[in-house]
């Protein structure tokens, strides 16, 4: 690929990246317009503005358009939504050449876009940074393929892969990972349309599971418990700051029960099952219902051994602290039978942690 496409494409790909949290559960999209060696137009898709990415660049370069080059992330759409095709709008500012990152992850509309501009004289390249912009959009390629969020299993754990410390060892709250590992924690909450902890994580470390990175997000992040007994306390730091944010999956309680946690703002959704544990196949279908196409599964071990012998874990990514707690201490799963191999993974420091990011399904292959 030429030098400048990849330095435009950057720019575009800043551009989609502050549209995470705000676009969801539409793709994060970024577009960039270029004529001559000057950006006249740019602009990101938040969902509330309803006008894409590169119609907020046509209106910002007005007549400037017309002979330009666009980078746009994610191919331009070809048919009417919630606003008209971006690939007409295109056409009719008049661009002369168009930069696709990654062709449109929907089978219904996948290429139909870069048609539509090529049989309108408009010169496409495709590909260029085609991997990171692909990872923008894991969650809505998940969604649009599948019907089911992406999965990304986030763990904190020491060398000796141990979650938490021995039972009554420690007073207080025990951070495993760093200020700069649980900002990074922060981050993919940010990107995350939901929190999943089992009710064990509740009792045993009263978590907020709140997105605390002070960047703007359209919906407020869903904090979801699997809980089968409804045994979350009315007094937890979750229900006491419930509004409207917290759903409960559960599969038998007492009514008093179901009423005093309603009452408090939590949202209960019962999934009929006989067993000990809410199936967690089942619990994301009904999350896509409510259009979460993205969810960061947070614990415990019985949840993570759980998520990845069922194969519903998308992605890993396992924060390690450079210490040891012991074989008495909680281990990061209940079962090492019949998990997944990882093949290729990638590491990147965190102040003293390291983090071990693999992907275990990539949506992008469901792609025709």
């Amino acid at each position: 690929m030429p030098d400048i496409d990849q330095q435009w494409m950057e720019l575009a790909l800043q551009q989609a990246e502050k549209s995470v949290g705000l676009a969801s559960p539409n793709p994060a999209v970024g577009c960039v317009l270029v004529r001559g060696d000057a950006v006249v137009g740019e602009g990101f898709h938040e969902y509330d503005r309803r006008d894409h990415a590169e119609v907020i660049a046509i209106k910002q370069a007005g007549p400037l358009a017309h002979g330009a080059t666009a980078y746009v992330t994610l191919e331009p759409c070809s048919h009417q939504g919630r606003t008209g095709p971006c690939a007409d709008a295109l056409i009719a500012a008049g661009i002369a050449r168009a930069v696709v990152a990654t062709a449109d992850p929907n089978p219904q509309v996948h290429g139909k876009g870069i048609a539509k501009l090529r049989a309108a004289g408009v010169e496409v390249s495709t590909g260029v940074l085609e991997e990171p912009a692909r990872r923008l959009n894991d969650g809505f390629a998940k969604f649009v393929t599948s019907f089911l969020p992406f999965v990304t299993m986030k763990v904190a754990a020491t060398l000796d892969g141990r979650i938490a410390p021995a039972e009554n060892s420690v007073r207080g709250h025990f951070w495993i990972s760093g200020a700069e590992a649980r900002a990074e924690v922060h981050r993919m909450r940010h990107a995350a349309d939901a929190l999943l902890v089992g009710v064990g994580t509740i009792l045993a470390d009263d978590p907020l599971l709140t997105d605390r990175s002070d960047l703007p997000r359209r919906r407020p992040l869903q904090r979801i418990v699997l809980d089968s007994t409804l045994r979350t306390p009315l007094d937890s730091q979750l229900v006491k700051t419930a509004y409207q944010d917290v759903l409960i999956f559960f599969s038998q309680a007492d009514v008093a029960t179901q009423r005093a946690l309603e009452a408090r703002g939590v949202r209960l959704q019962q999934i009929a099952h006989r067993g000990p544990r809410i199936p967690l196949q089942e619990a994301l279908v009904r999350l896509a219902e409510i259009q979460i196409t993205n969810v960061l599964l947070e614990g415990g071990a019985e949840v993570y051994t759980s998520a990845l012998n069922q194969g519903l874990v998308d992605k890993l990514t396992l924060f390690y602290a450079p210490r040891f707690l012991g074989k008495a201490a909680v281990p990061m799963l209940s079962s090492i039978d019949g998990l997944p191999a990882i093949e290729n993974y990638s590491l990147k420091q965190f102040g003293q942690d390291f983090a071990l990011e693999a992907c275990l399904h990539d949506p992008w292959s469901e792609v025709i």
